[in-house]
């Protein structure tokens, strides 16, 4: 493999050390999960600050998934740290973790973006960006083998969205499974921060990504992945692919016990 993205969260939102890192993702599958078990998931929303603030509601997510046989992983995540317009889907081989290498299916790469003026090939929003490396040793420890397509959203405008979208939704087979990640409200009292974000909890109980769309446009709650929920569960949509539910809801206060200026978190399942 040629080009391959390093680690650029690695020590900073979770373990850098291999073996520290698999015991604190292990330890969060065990304290992150409940009994139910759900059919059919094809979608995830999971949170992506550093583990030990987010990690166990990721867990909820993740372990859903337990035993699955998922093929391939697509991840769609907002871009952080640099703006650009339309969508980036990451050209290079593979993600490097501390727990190894995941390939890209180019394949699925391709297809995404040929012929597609705003869904390109690249490594933009990809260099330093935490959003999609924070899932991946979740993936690792969780799933057997399989391959990643990483996309990163510049600008979440709704013709991006609806693009991603059709795109996606025109090339997952049974086995992929894609993941929105995001945290919801930032830097608001708790109080606050629960008011919003359980409108947003509500929309994905509901399936409702059209309603989501227009509350966050209108500010009636948050969401830095607001794009990449709405676009996963757009595609599966058309995939025939539209029941949700809201496994678990936290906040940055649960770790820090500083509730005047929290970050909220949320992770979700989408299945048929």
């Amino acid at each position: 493999m040629s080009q391959l993205r390093h680690p650029s969260a690695a020590g900073y939102f979770y373990p850098g050390d291999k073996d520290k890192l698999r015991e604190q993702v292990e330890w969060l599958l065990t304290i992150g999960h409940k009994d139910k078990i759900i059919d059919n998931i094809a979608g995830l929303v999971a949170p992506h600050a550093g583990y030990i603030y987010s990690g166990r509601t990721a867990a909820f997510a993740y372990n859903t998934i337990k035993d699955k046989n998922f093929k391939n992983v697509i991840i769609i995540s907002p871009s952080h740290r640099e703006y650009f317009e339309g969508v980036s889907v990451y050209e290079g081989d593979g993600y490097i973790t501390p727990l190894g290498i995941l390939e890209i299916n180019k394949d699925m790469v391709n297809h995404l973006t040929e012929g597609s003026k705003n869904i390109f090939k690249g490594d933009a929003g990809h260099r330093q960006e935490h959003g999609i490396e924070v899932h991946l040793p979740f993936l690792q420890l969780i799933l057997p083998e399989f391959n990643i397509v990483p996309i990163v959203m510049g600008d979440q405008s709704k013709k991006y969205i609806d693009e991603l979208a059709k795109r996606i939704s025109e090339i997952i087979p049974e086995n992929t499974l894609i993941i929105a990640s995001s945290d919801m409200s930032h830097f608001y009292s708790r109080r606050i921060a629960d008011d919003l974000d359980s409108i947003a909890e509500k929309r994905i109980n509901n399936f409702d990504y059209e309603g989501l769309y227009d509350d966050l446009e209108h500010k009636r709650c948050e969401a830095c992945g607001g794009g990449p929920i709405i676009a996963m569960m757009k595609a599966l949509d058309l995939n025939n692919k539209n029941k949700s539910v809201v496994l678990n809801r936290s906040d940055s206060g649960d770790t820090t016990r500083n509730y005047d200026e929290v970050v909220g978190y949320l992770s979700a399942a989408v299945y048929s």
